[in-house]
């Protein structure tokens, strides 16, 4: 695993927003002189380094599964924050088996031991765009003779394939509280994927979904029962919503991407859960629910955050924080390592999983210890 500098190519912030990035603007933070999309450097990985991070990946999505497995069968909700009322709905969808599409693991990873798990994306990821995309076509452009860990693409075409799927249209929301296009670009490539599979689609915002209180249904602007909805909207929101319980109730009768019981695979208590059935794994940190115990660093993450946001590391040196309004939930406190230090950035290896196999990669580089907002996304290769 090596970091490399390259040129950028000629007019390549046209390139990356024909491709879908229009983005990269508006979801960074515009007092950043380094742009969201960075081609100028790139992280470079042989084969054999690749092929051992899959296999972890697998794994590690494995182990995730058991630990739902084993928090359903213990009843253990309340470590989640998952209101009582929603619990039996948890249950149920995962004893259905409610169907998946993808998630995407946080690594630390340096070339030189097995990755550890930071957090598990399994609910709304996103940088899936420039991941399964935008690095694809960087790729042949600039290095046509090399390889990349990336077959997100094909595999959710696959998935889609496989969903068994009621009749109607697949609708796909994105929420107007996204004032960057982010999501809408993002849901906008899940909607491709699921038309290149063969399905009818529909984009609609959550605010315009609508409930049939005759038909126990929601409705789209046309009064279209939906029947699928794939959603960048986390659970844990739309459970504090005012029609939270009949989405929640309503799961047996429609497919939900993703489906209820990935609030269990979205939630960081998820990493005290991994270490207490599987200690020492050299894949994981060690991770508690109830303080930081015996660990001389650790990491106190809010159950339920997003972007690095509320965080706080305590070291031998000092104390760190960020800012945010999360934690009301709980935390979860986890062993800290640093992330490894290449010309002074620090990557954030994100390992995508689709269905129930790993299936490519994207970097996320900051100069600080915790990935927020003003992190950078840089393409990789594998060289041949």
């Amino acid at each position: 695993m090596r970091r490399e500098t390259s040129a950028r190519r000629d007019g390549w912030e046209e390139i990356i927003e024909s491709q879908g990035l229009a983005y990269h603007r508006t979801a960074h933070p515009e007092h950043l002189t380094r742009p969201y999309w960075d081609e100028g450097v790139h992280y470079s990985f042989t084969m054999d380094e690749v092929l051992a991070l899959e296999s972890q990946v697998d794994e590690l999505h494995g182990m995730c599964l058991e630990a739902v497995d084993h928090v359903i069968a213990h009843g253990r909700y309340r470590d989640f924050a998952i209101p009582e009322w929603a619990a039996p709905e948890v249950e149920a969808s995962w004893r259905r088996r409610d169907p998946h599409v993808y998630g995407r693991f946080d690594l630390r990873y340096d070339g030189t031991g097995p990755a550890k798990l930071l957090e598990y994306n399994a609910d709304t990821p996103t940088s899936l765009v420039e991941t399964a995309l935008v690095q694809w076509f960087w790729l042949k452009d600039v290095h046509p003779g090399d390889d990349q860990w990336n077959s997100v693409h094909e595999r959710l075409i696959d998935r889609w394939k496989e969903l068994p799927l009621q009749s109607g249209p697949a609708h796909f929301a994105w929420t107007n509280m996204d004032e960057t296009g982010e999501e809408v670009m993002t849901l906008g490539y899940l909607q491709e994927t699921a038309e290149q599979a063969g399905l009818t689609t529909v984009a609609i915002a959550m605010e315009d979904i609508g409930w049939d209180a005759a038909g126990l249904r929601f409705v789209d602007m046309e009064r279209r029962v939906i029947r699928t909805l794939c959603k960048l909207y986390p659970w844990e929101w739309a459970v504090a919503d005012p029609f939270g319980p009949q989405a929640v109730r309503g799961q047996v009768s429609m497919t939900w991407v993703e489906p209820l019981w990935k609030m269990l695979l979205s939630n960081k208590a998820l990493l005290a859960v991994l270490w207490e059935m599987y200690p020492g794994h050299p894949n994981l940190l060690p991770a508690y629910l109830d303080g930081p115990r015996d660990l001389t660093s650790h990491i106190e993450k809010p159950l339920l955050g997003r972007e690095g946001a509320s965080m706080r590391i305590v070291t031998p040196g000092g104390v760190e924080r960020t800012a945010g309004e999360y934690g009301a939930e709980g935390y979860v406190y986890q062993g800290f390592q640093a992330l490894p230090d290449f010309d002074g950035w620090r990557p954030v290896l994100g390992a995508w999983v689709v269905g129930d196999e790993a299936a490519g990669l994207g970097i996320r580089e900051t100069s600080g210890l915790i990935t927020d907002d003003s992190s950078s996304f840089v393409p990789h290769r594998i060289v041949l």
